[in-house]
């Protein structure tokens, strides 16, 4: 049995970077999986049902109510219910800095993307979660991506972030408390840095990757793949004693102390 049939799972930002390779692992294992993206998303189902899963591709900008709530509509409507939310769209913008120099307006969409994304995510979510249950019987399981900066400062100053993340962690523990006795289930995902597109652009030659890998005790950046493994995790039955936690995949930076720059 795959650890995912049977699911119906919504991603949000699952065109491209470790949404995508979520998208894909979660097809893998069985799941029937929405692709729900501001970005065009044909390429990813077609990537998807060329290995032999099952995906959708839905418009959805995640800070727009109606849009994620047409989102998860679609998600009912074509595939019959609900199981599983990942809230994995985010931006870390690269105007984002310290409280003196970063801008209301980079804070302010880096917030309304990265926590707002993951509340609208969750309150539409959760009655399709509710409305599945009572057809057959499953828990729903909600995973929001967070951040190892939700657990500690960054190495380099993104403050806007940081605050988002720590943001989504809260709601994440305030969620899992209320519907804990409701068939649903929520945990937060927090990621140490991944050599996506999105790290890449900060650290665009040798000089900057040294000097954030000083700060991994393992001594690399994490791959797409092991995020992907862990959401897998979040996602599935596997994890059906565990809610409101936050299962950090991060090289073991939050394990060690290191001397800031």
């Amino acid at each position: 049995m795959s650890r995912l049939e049977g699911k119906v799972a919504v991603i949000t930002g699952a065109s491209s970077g470790l949404g995508r390779v979520g998208a894909e692992r979660f097809a893998a294992e069985g799941a029937k999986v929405v692709i729900a993206d501001v970005a065009d998303g044909e390429e990813a189902v077609d990537a998807i049902t060329a290995a032999g899963g099952d995906a959708s591709y839905v418009s959805c900008d995640v800070t727009d109510e109606e849009s994620v709530k047409s989102a998860i509509d679609f998600a009912v409507e074509v595939y019959g219910g609900l199981h599983v939310l990942y809230n994995n769209a985010g931006v870390m913008l690269s105007e984002d800095d310290n409280p003196v120099t970063t801008s209301i307006d980079t804070y302010q969409k880096t917030m309304d993307i990265n926590v707002l994304g993951t509340m609208l995510g969750c309150k539409y979510a959760i009655p399709a979660m509710q409305a599945t249950r009572e057809k057959d019987g499953s828990v729903g399981s909600i995973v929001n991506v967070a951040s190892f900066v939700a657990h500690m400062g960054a190495a380099t100053p993104q403050v806007a972030y940081t605050a988002s993340k720590g943001a989504v962690l809260a709601m994440t523990r305030e969620i899992a408390v209320i519907y804990a006795r409701q068939g649903i289930r929520c945990n937060a995902l927090c990621p140490g840095p991944i050599m996506t597109p999105m790290l890449a652009k900060f650290l665009s030659d040798d000089a900057k990757r040294n000097r954030r890998l000083v700060h991994i005790p393992m001594g690399r950046f994490g791959d797409p793949s092991e995020i992907a493994n862990g959401a897998l995790f979040l996602a599935s039955d596997e994890s059906s004693w565990m809610t409101g936690q936050s299962l950090i995949i991060d090289g073991g930076i939050t394990a060690a102390y290191v001397t800031p720059e």
